[in-house]
């Protein structure tokens, strides 16, 4: 498994499908003395808020695997690694893709994050897409610190294969850093608002815009309130820490 240094940041060079191979290659049977491997994602958001949060950055030290959900490091790779990343592999995506597997292959999921009703919709909303596929509990993200244990037990009693973790960043990163010493289920992956998508609630880019590493913008412009700051003030960051950084 080659790797790519993006900003500081050591990420995977494997493409969308070797991805979930190895995803789902990594996911055991029956096993319940090994911790779970985390799966994190990094686009021009977590490359500024990996410069300037202490916590967000030991936790994303920490995970096992990291990949590219932004295209804009897609893009960085190819000019300034020795490694270039293959393809985005956008949590978007995945979260689709890698339910169609675990249809087919029996393995579990259980959904942490979104609102109640966005919670409810986007498991009903998988298992309408995927008949098969297995939901073995969902819990909405907005829980109390004091709430985390119990939050903690109940996925452990589901015996998911998969936590997907959508609590954004850096909350989900560094949820899953601490909930990786209390469960025993194979991975846990951090999904961002990918359960908005899933429902229909957030619209994705136009496929032209994904490709040429637009799709940032059509979200800002969709979700100004809430993204437009965000993107002004870390795309910046970001670009500065790749030209800097990036092997």
């Amino acid at each position: 498994m080659t790797e790519a240094i993006v900003a500081g940041i050591t990420t995977t060079t494997m493409g969308r499908g070797d991805l979930e191979d190895f995803v789902f290659a990594g996911v055991r049977r029956g096993t319940t003395d090994v911790r779970p491997k985390l799966l994190y994602d990094i686009n021009g958001h977590a490359i500024s808020l990996f410069h300037s949060d202490g916590r967000y950055r030991d936790a994303l030290q920490a995970a096992d695997l990291v990949h590219a959900d932004g295209q804009s490091v897609v893009f960085a790779s190819r000019i300034l690694c020795a490694q270039p990343i293959r393809e985005r592999t956008a949590t978007t995506d995945m979260l689709i893709d890698y339910a169609a597997r675990a249809a087919r292959e029996q393995v579990s999921f259980f959904l942490l994050g979104g609102d109640e009703a966005t919670n409810v919709a986007c498991a009903e909303r998988l298992t309408e897409m995927f008949p098969d596929l297995k939901i073995a509990g969902r819990q909405h993200g907005f829980f109390s610190p004091a709430e985390e244990a119990a939050v903690l037990q109940k996925i452990e009693r589901s015996g998911a294969d998969i936590l997907w973790v959508g609590l954004g960043k850096p909350l989900e990163q560094i949820f899953g850093l601490r909930a990786r010493e209390r469960l025993s289920c194979s991975w846990i992956i951090t999904c961002g608002g990918c359960f908005n998508f899933a429902t229909g609630h957030y619209r994705r880019a136009p496929r032209w815009m994904q490709r040429s590493g637009f799709e940032w913008f059509h979200r800002m412009i969709t979700k100004p309130n809430k993204l437009l700051w965000r993107y002004l003030s870390t795309n910046p960051i970001a670009t500065f820490w790749m030209l800097r950084d990036s092997r």
